[in-house]
């Protein structure tokens, strides 16, 4: 955060009460002007004369009405006002409803309400070279006015520039899709590149006081010339997993079912025999296809 700016709150007075006090003073220039006209004689030939000190102190006090009247405002809730007098920062005013200051102050008004938006959708290469396109959406909302009116120049812009460069660094950290457990992916791991996104944005927006809600990921898909080599890739990529993990749980059926054998000695194996019957084995539970039976009426060994 800048260290020339404070972010402080300002105590302002009910603009009921400032109403009533600008009463009083029409009330009180009123009766000035009437008690100081002296009224003339028509047969002397005199004019009606006005006192000129009245006059004077009930035209200061329309005036000074005027002034009250002008410091005057409302304060919707979630709103805020960023008071300046003659270019300094005096404070931050957040009291809801009818609230009056010092009518020289100048009054920035600052929502508070939360705001979202989508990111336009940019091509970036992941970690691996790949390019994709990628657009994120974020809800956002200020927490401190004058940050946002005196850091930066246009707040809500800038929020959008620089969630677009969080986005472009998260491609380029992450690879759009991975098996690797252990990787994170930008499809495959949705909440933690939320986060991820989420304190990129933070770290780069705290300096105009805007404090990140969410941020996710809204539009991923690979560049539309590569896409359909990469959708080949990955079905590839993903016949290859289903079927390490179908040889995995077939080594552990052979096995299992070798041991039983043995164990509960239902039949005496020798090494061939065990070869051949794991082969027949693997062959079943690995196949695409069903597999035929077929009846060897003989031995396993000719001779």
């Amino acid at each position: 955060m800048s260290t020339t700016i404070q972010e402080r709150n300002v105590r302002t007075l009910p603009g009921s009460l400032a109403l009533l006090v600008s009463f009083a003073m029409l009330g009180i220039g009123t009766w000035l002007l009437v008690s100081g006209i002296h009224p003339g004689h028509p047969e002397l030939q005199q004019a009606t004369k006005v006192d000129p000190a009245n006059l004077i102190l009930a035209s200061l006090l329309s005036v000074a009405v005027i002034f009250v009247w002008k410091g005057m405002f409302t304060m919707n809730p979630n709103e805020s006002r960023v008071l300046q007098l003659f270019g300094r920062y005096v404070g931050t005013v957040r009291d809801e409803g009818w609230r009056w200051v010092n009518p020289l102050y100048s009054k920035s008004m600052v929502t508070l309400r939360m705001r979202n938006f989508e990111t336009t959708k940019i091509k970036v290469n992941d970690v691996e070279g790949n390019p994709i396109e990628i657009g994120a959406i974020v809800v956002w909302k200020v927490v401190e006015p004058a940050h946002a009116v005196f850091s930066v120049e246009n707040y809500p812009s800038f929020v959008a520039i620089q969630s677009e460069s969080a986005v472009r660094i998260l491609a380029t950290r992450h690879p759009y899709d991975g098996h690797d457990e252990n990787l994170i992916s930008l499809r495959g791991h949705i909440d933690a590149v939320a986060e991820e996104l989420k304190r990129e944005i933070q770290t780069r927006c705290r300096t105009a006081g805007v404090e990140v809600i969410e941020a996710r990921i809204a539009h991923l898909a690979y560049a539309p010339e590569i896409a359909q080599a990469m959708l080949q890739r990955q079905q590839a990529g993903a016949i290859i997993a289903a079927r390490q993990r179908i040889v995995e749980g077939a080594v552990g059926m052979v096995e299992m079912a070798l041991a039983m054998l043995s164990k509960n000695k239902i039949v005496e194996l020798d090494e061939d025999r065990k070869a051949a019957m794991v082969s027949n084995l693997l062959v079943v539970l690995c196949g695409e296809r069903s597999t035929q039976p077929v009846i060897n009426a003989g031995t396993l060994h000719q001779g």
